[in-house]
């Protein structure tokens, strides 16, 4: 099977698909890590609503795809930023999206974004406004007993006068959390408004404010997820952690080698890549659950050069790759995202995805995806 598709400069070169459908296999109940997907949402591209107004969901297209995660027995990190958690999908719809989880998947292994984006950052003038903020919201999802991953805050960026602050807030929110909940370090390549954090530039400055925080409250604490694209700072941070409190790698980059770890240890995953890698990422973790340390490497090393190509910079845009692929792999019946996503990257990144997804074994029905991607290519007027 073969589809023209235009290279840089748009002239036409003929690309023969290779690649074999990844098989899609469950995992056990006790995997050999825990594996979180966080999972995009799917636009309503009927409504008569701007881009930029509140979030218009596709609340039957967006549920089918977490029946499919759980289906393959990945956890749910819902609400979060690859679901476009505050660059289109606003609080309300946040929660509501939360709540059909809840409801429609009772046993899956879920735990949501909790955060302050119905605050807007200059309107906060000070720690109090921050900790009301995330009170709200972990107050309305532990309502549902429900999990929280306590989402890094933008309006926390703004107002914290360093280290101190940072203790003192996330000690009275992990007081206040029913179950133990996931830190989120996210790093200022995903949302520049979050440079900073934890009250410090220098990454060992702020290493030791958070280990500051896990240690006075391992009990609270399930684990962290940190996603600063940078292996190295990962495995400190996990050689420093205290027993039981979990590394949940969000480094979508170089996720092979920290899930597989090394003498001193490993890391567990939240990654918004292993949503369009699902099936992958499903079947590499029951191989390494076998001892085949080599089959799950020969599994997840070839996606990498894909991820490193979606989430390239700017990466906060990464969803439109993982949205495409969705429409793509037949997730959705369109390619329309909340706030005009879908037109944040250009002609050549969604064709050189579509390669890299083929030779990864990641287009489910291929057949499928050369139709949808010729529809594509004549938006963008070529024949």
């Amino acid at each position: 099977m073969k589809i023209s598709l235009p290279d840089e400069t748009g002239a036409l070169e003929d690309y023969r698909l290779s690649g074999t459908p990844m098989p899609e296999t469950p995992l056990p109940a006790n995997p050999a890590r825990v594996v979180y997907s966080a999972a995009h949402v799917v636009a309503d591209p009927f409504t008569a609503s701007d881009p930029s107004g509140p979030a218009a969901v596709d609340w039957t297209a967006t549920m089918r795809f977490r029946h499919h995660l759980h289906g393959l027995g990945l956890g749910i990190a819902e609400a979060m930023d690859t679901a476009q958690r505050g660059m289109g999908l606003d609080w309300p719809g946040a929660l509501e999206l939360i709540r059909r989880t809840r409801a429609e998947l009772p046993d899956a292994l879920v735990a949501n974004g909790c955060g302050t984006d119905h605050l807007d950052p200059p309107g906060a003038r000070g720690l109090d406004d921050v900790k009301r903020a995330y009170m709200e919201q972990l107050g309305a999802i532990q309502a549902l007993d429900s999990r929280v991953i306590l989402m890094a805050s933008r309006a926390m960026a703004r107002v914290a006068r360093g280290p101190d602050d940072y203790i003192r807030l996330y000690t009275e929110l992990l007081s206040a959390c029913d179950h133990p909940a996931i830190l989120h370090w996210l790093g200022d390549m995903f949302d520049p408004q979050l440079a900073g954090y934890w009250g410090s530039d220098r990454f060992e400055d702020a290493l030791d404010t958070v280990i500051a925080i896990i240690e006075a409250n391992a009990a609270k604490v399930d684990g962290i997820k940190i996603s600063l694209l940078d292996k190295e700072k990962e495995v400190v941070l996990r050689r420093r952690l205290p027993e039981g409190v979990r590394m949940y790698t969000g480094d979508d980059f170089n996720y092979p080698e920290l899930i597989e770890g090394d003498d001193q240890g490993f890391s567990h995953a939240l990654l918004g890549i292993f949503d369009p890698l699902a099936p992958a990422a499903a079947h590499a973790i029951n191989l390494l659950g076998q001892g085949d340390a080599a089959g799950f490497r020969a599994t997840l090393d070839p996606t990498v050069p894909l991820a490193r190509l979606i989430f390239r910079a700017p990466t906060r845009y990464y969803k439109t790759g993982v949205v495409f692929l969705g429409w793509l792999n037949g997730f959705q019946d369109h390619f329309v995202m909340l706030n005009g996503a879908q037109a944040m990257r250009p002609l050549p990144y969604f064709t050189e995805v579509f390669r890299q997804a083929d030779r990864c074994g990641l287009l489910r029905d291929p057949d499928m995806a050369v139709t949808r991607m010729k529809r594509l290519l004549a938006v963008y007027g070529v024949a």
